[in-house]
């Protein structure tokens, strides 16, 4: 059927030189559609026909407007409706279509009044005969002045239409005659020689092959695979971090956190009902934690509090990765002989912060940690310089900061060429002799640290400047579908 319309135009075109589309689906009688389809088959044949899109746009009715034209409009139904010694308006309105709309056209255009003199509102003609101007003016859409059309596109009588066609002529290589090309080189062909005389049908390297059906990584995820191979290259190792509910042992005790700080408090921590306690923990470790924090020991006075038990079996949603980290280091101080160790985590933590252009209460940290013999200062602004400049990022300003578990803290400053200021991307420091000297580490190892969002780096790298249009439902799907995978250092 397609091959016989493909002939029927070539035909038509041999005698007229040139036509519409639509005009074609008018003269063959057959669906537009049909015609389009059997145009782009001929299309595919080299300069056999000219094709060039047309649009056109043209005021057509609406099934509204259609009713007007067979039924009149609706203020001339309402008049014609209403007998000579009126009508009750409640029962005018349920007695005709668009009674509403006609009601208020008429009352606005003098043809009807309302009486209320007996109690009851009539209405009531008020002139003998009308000019039913909307339904003339509605067959002749031609001749429609520009207020006319403007009220009545107001009305949604009629509306503006994209006619979209194509305008045909003869090609180059124009015939009437369509010999078929080959698409494939068969065996067939090569055997008797037959392909010396086939055509074949070239080879379109410009074409762009099939997008597949397939997921699409989010932005963050790119973003953390960069990051992640980063810190495979400098060769640190990837801790566990599946466990996002915490003991508040692990996650602030252990930490050298007091327990009467801030952030153990219900409005910047989510504490989990159910199970509401952990009973589990190494008791020898545990006793010296409590003796540092209540107590004070290696070379420190402690807070001088009165340390609780029940405090630290708390369970929570882990608010940090370090308190990974935490274990990750008490357990590398069990071993028998003392090895040095780059770990790195990046997952998710839990926060009770309240909501707004750059926070959530749900996001990821990224952290670093390097345990080895007599490390100082130096060395964690060194390997921060190395870490930052694979992410293209060179120029650093370091600020002193107090962390409760480290000293001393830094706080980490990148000058943003985008923004042209300087910008806080992390924070780092050098663990405290109260947290690791209680695990068992040698005295001479010493531990350096840091940490930053996986949000803010994915932000600035994308343009966002609203994590909710990152992270959540008002998340662009199509700007996940067409970002490319990230590099950090372009």
């Amino acid at each position: 059927m397609a091959k016989q319309l493909a002939d029927k135009i070539l035909e038509y075109l041999d005698e007229h030189e040139e036509v519409n589309s639509l005009d074609l689906a008018d003269i063959f009688k057959e669906n537009h559609q049909k015609i389009i389809g059997a145009i782009k088959s001929l299309e595919t044949l080299d300069e056999l026909i000219v094709a060039n899109q047309v649009s056109e746009k043209r005021w057509e009715l609406t099934t509204e407007g259609q009713h007007v034209v067979n039924y009149g409009s609706h203020e001339a139904a309402v008049y014609n409706s209403i007998p000579d010694n009126g009508i009750s308006q409640s029962e005018l309105m349920r007695s005709v279509p668009f009674a509403k709309v006609g009601f208020s056209k008429a009352l606005l255009a003098g043809w009807i009044e309302i009486d209320k003199s007996s109690g009851t509102a009539v209405v009531k003609k008020r002139v003998t005969s009308i000019t039913d101007d909307t339904q003339n003016n509605l067959k002749d859409l031609t001749n429609l002045t520009d207020r006319l059309r403007s009220e009545y596109k107001k009305r949604k009588l009629i509306q503006e239409v994209v006619i979209k066609s194509v305008q045909l002529g003869r090609g180059e290589y124009f015939t009437t005659t369509i010999e078929k090309l080959e698409t494939e080189l068969t065996a067939d062909l090569l055997v008797n020689g037959a392909w010396k005389k086939k055509k074949f049908k070239p080879y379109n390297f410009a074409a762009l092959g099939s997008a597949l059906e397939v997921g699409h990584l989010h932005p963050l995820l790119k973003v953390r695979t960069e990051f992640r191979k980063i810190f495979l290259e400098m060769g640190f190792t990837e801790m566990p971090t599946n466990n996002f509910v915490e003991s508040s042992f692990w996650n602030f005790d252990a930490l050298f956190q007091p327990q009467q700080h801030p952030a153990r408090d219900a409005h910047d921590t989510f504490f989990v009902s159910e199970p509401s306690r952990s009973t589990k923990f190494p008791m020898e470790y545990l006793e010296k934690v409590k003796r540092v924090h209540s107590e004070g020991g290696y070379g420190s006075i402690g807070y001088c509090y009165d340390w609780k038990l029940e405090e630290a079996q708390k369970n929570i949603l882990r608010t940090h990765t370090t308190a990974v980290s935490t274990r990750m280091l008490y357990k590398l101080a069990q071993q028998d002989d003392f090895k040095p160790v780059k770990f790195f985590s990046i997952d998710r933590v839990f926060r009770n912060e309240t909501l707004d252009a750059t926070h959530l209460a749900e996001f990821h940290q990224i952290e670093g940690v390097i345990a080895d013999y007599n490390l100082t200062l130096g060395d964690l602004i060194g390997i921060l310089y190395e870490f930052f400049k694979k992410l293209g990022i060179t120029q650093l300003e370091f600020k002193p900061a107090y962390n409760p578990y480290t000293e001393p803290s830094m706080e980490i400053f990148c000058f943003h060429n985008g923004l042209n200021k300087w910008i806080e991307i992390g924070n780092s420091g050098m663990f405290r002799p109260e947290m690791l000297l209680p695990m068992g580490l040698p005295e001479n190892v010493n531990v350096i640290a840091w940490g930053l969002s996986l949000e803010r780096p994915t932000m600035i790298k994308y343009g966002l400047n609203n994590i909710r249009d990152l992270v959540g439902s008002k998340v662009d799907l199509e700007m996940v579908y067409n970002n490319p995978i990230c590099r950090l250092n372009k």
